[in-house]
Formats: structure tokens, sequence, C-alpha cells
């Protein structure tokens, strides 16, 4: 069975929204403006690393078109070998109306995505990697599919902004079985969700 990890880069309060300033939001932009150089050649390092190690992603319509349209690109500006694995890599779209995907190796899960997503983690063997695509991962924790939830902490705090998780979840925990620096100001922290505990029977 495959294992599904979400895997984001968040602030120091839980904010995922907007960071490269493409979607508008007024404190966008974070990621380059509280990221050194080091500190982002180092995150290249450890996204590539990721990707490489992974069977497939598996992304939400929005997070997917913004993939598509910018991973070619970032063959030169960020790491060619990133974007040759996000190219090669099968890629899984949950989506009601994406019709011919652009991006190679791109297969659709329309209708009853829990269904879908759950046949695909069964019939896989490796890492499949979820970015972005924030409701599709409160989704994936909901009906516990999510298996893994890597972090990159950025130092800072906005105060406000889309959170990875919002009020309305349910209370889950999770175990920490990994946290390393990236660069000198980055934290990469690795949770296990742990298992719900089955019903005892009266």
């Amino acid at each position: 069975m495959g294992k599904i990890v979400i895997s984001t880069n968040v602030t120091l309060h839980g904010v995922v929204q907007d960071p490269d300033a493409q979607v508008g939001f007024e404190r966008g932009g974070w990621f380059h403006q509280f990221a050194g150089r080091q500190h982002v050649e180092q995150w290249v390092v450890n996204e590539t690393q990721e990707a490489l190690g992974a069977e497939a992603l598996l992304l939400c319509r929005r997070s997917f078109e913004w993939f598509a349209s910018r991973a070619p690109s970032m063959a030169e500006r960020v790491s060619r070998r990133w974007a040759d694995r996000m190219d090669s890599l099968p890629k899984y779209v949950v989506s009601s109306t994406l019709g011919q995907p652009q991006w190679n190796n791109t297969t659709v899960l329309g209708r009853d995505a829990v269904e879908q997503v759950s046949a695909l983690k069964h019939r896989s063997d490796g890492e499949i990697l979820v970015y972005g695509s924030y409701q599709l991962v409160r989704t994936l924790v909901a009906h516990d599919l999510a298996d893994e939830l890597r972090l990159v902490v950025f130092p800072v705090v906005l105060g406000a902004g889309l959170r990875l998780f919002d009020e309305g979840g349910q209370s889950r925990p999770l175990q920490l079985v990994g946290t390393r620096t990236i660069g000198e100001g980055l934290l990469h922290h690795t949770y296990q969700f742990v298992p719900p505990s089955p019903a005892r029977s009266l």
C-alpha cells in the first residue's frame, strides 16, 4: 500500500496562503521575503530529493494548474532535476471540471474522489506527494487517508491568512518522527498521523 504524504511550506502560526505572491493576498510573498538565498538553495535540495523519492503526485485542480504552468520554467530558475522529475511523475488531479489536462502523465479523478484516492493508495507502493491543495488535504485527513505531514516552517508571523487546517476540523493526534534545519533559518518537521482507534465493542 502507498503512503500519502502532505508536504507544504508554512509560517510559524500555520499560514500557507500565497507564499510566492501570485494570488493577490495582501501579505503574500513571504517565501522570498523571509528566506535568504542560502535557505532557498537548501530548500531546493530538499524539494528535489523529496520529488525523486516519490511515486506520484496528488493535487487539486488549482494546484495542478499552478505547477503545470510553472514547472517547465523552473528548470532554469530553480532546479532542472526537480522540474524534470515533476514532469515525469504520474500526476493525479481531483477535479470535477478539468477536461483535457495539458501536462503529461496526468489522470483526472472526477466523481467520488475519496473512493478513487483510496483505490490509488491501495494499488501504489511508494509515496504519493500532495503539494498545496489545501481543501483536498482537509478531505484526506477527515477520511483518514493521509499518512504523513511534512512542514517547512518559515520564521515569520503574518497575523492573518489561510491556514492548513481550519477551525472546523476534527481533533487529530500526530506523532513527531523527525525534525531538522534547512539552511540556517528554516525548520523541517515530519509527523505521522496516528490511526484512529477502533471502536470498542460493548
